[in-house]
């Protein structure tokens, strides 16, 4: 299979369907983004983290293909003429929430209670999860926006919204797991 293929050189991208769009267009910027996220938790998976971490992450990448696929698909040719859904894929599901939320709740039993708002860092590792964090984010900005134009399953919504906060308290956890300072923001006063 070849990589290339030539058919984007005019600035369009093909969706799941075949439907030709603007590679600006609402739905390529949201899984593109998606794909971004996809790529930094790889960079954080590569660091020197708990194994356990790691499999939970990995578990994470295999959810955002899913999102991106599902994002993908032009929603008008989401069907086949068959009746069958285009995507032959497990979809999100209320399951996959609750397991960042359970994860959430194991990791915060552990950390010592947030006063303040933190600054992002302290540690490599640290920097890349809120690095994460932030693109996730932006992914969930992309993905309503694109929600309010054309609908699509609303557990993508609420799981990338649930992710992101994964992700923060996964830097706290790591934070404290690299026993690196927790700096606490704390404005200043006038």
């Amino acid at each position: 299979m070849k990589i290339y293929t030539r058919t984007g050189d005019k600035g369009t991208t093909a969706l799941f369907g075949g439907t030709r769009v603007p590679k600006h267009h609402i739905r390529i910027e949201s899984y593109g983004t998606v794909d971004e996220l996809n790529s930094h938790i790889g960079l954080l998976r590569d660091q020197d983290i708990e194994n356990y971490i790691k499999q939970n992450l990995i578990k994470i990448q295999d959810r955002l293909f899913t999102i991106g696929s599902i994002l993908a698909t032009d929603p008008e040719k989401a069907v086949l003429k068959n009746g069958q859904q285009r995507l032959s894929i497990p979809k999100i599901s209320e399951e996959d929430i609750a397991f960042l939320e359970e994860e959430m709740d194991k990791m915060n039993e552990e950390l010592p209670e947030m006063t303040h708002f933190v600054l992002p860092g302290g540690h490599q590792s640290v920097s890349f999860c809120h690095i994460a964090r932030c693109v996730c984010r932006r992914a969930e900005r992309l993905a309503t926006a694109l929600y309010e134009i054309e609908a699509f399953d609303d557990l993508v919504l609420k799981y990338l919204n649930r992710l992101s906060d994964y992700l923060f308290v996964l830097a706290r956890k790591l934070t404290n797991y690299f026993q690196s300072e927790e700096i606490k923001w704390i404005p200043q006063k006038s």
